[in-house]
């Protein structure tokens, strides 16, 4: 069954996507939902209408999404963690942590799109995360934990 997305879906794809799902997924929770549309030739017809016209838009987004991008990258980012003596965190930092020293910098990134690289972080360091800024953009920078 081909559908077309109305929202970003994270393991689907973008909003104004036409993606395959079986026929149960897309009846009973996507278009019900209101996350996307049947493919139908005239829904096709103005997703096509509504492509063209988003062009535009799409390409300022990707822009802005490119010099953030740069900003991150460029960006001193220190993450604090209660932890013992021996460099051990009490807990984890997960991208919930990441995410608020990104918003307390000034960038405001939602925290579903920031990845951190390697798993789970367990102890004192620097580590790397990516983010997803925009369809066709991803930044990766680096961040430390330190001890608070």
């Amino acid at each position: 069954m081909e559908v077309i997305l109305k929202k970003d879906m994270q393991p689907l794809g973008f909003q104004d996507d036409v993606v395959v799902v079986k026929p149960g997924y897309g009846r009973n929770f996507l278009i019900p939902k209101g996350f996307a549309v049947l493919a139908t030739e005239a829904a096709r017809k103005v997703h096509a209408e509504n492509v063209k016209q988003r062009a535009k838009k799409d390409e300022k987004a990707k822009a802005d999404a490119n010099a953030l991008a740069t900003k991150l990258s460029s960006l001193s980012l220190k993450v604090g963690a209660k932890a013992g003596e021996t460099g051990k965190i009490f807990g984890s930092v997960i991208n919930v942590q990441v995410g608020d020293a990104l918003k307390a910098a000034g960038v405001d990134i939602e925290r579903k799109n920031i990845k951190i690289l390697g798993g789970g972080i367990k102890n004192l360091g620097t580590y790397e995360a990516e983010v997803k800024l925009h369809r066709e953009v991803t930044a990766k920078f680096s961040f430390e934990v330190v001890a608070e």
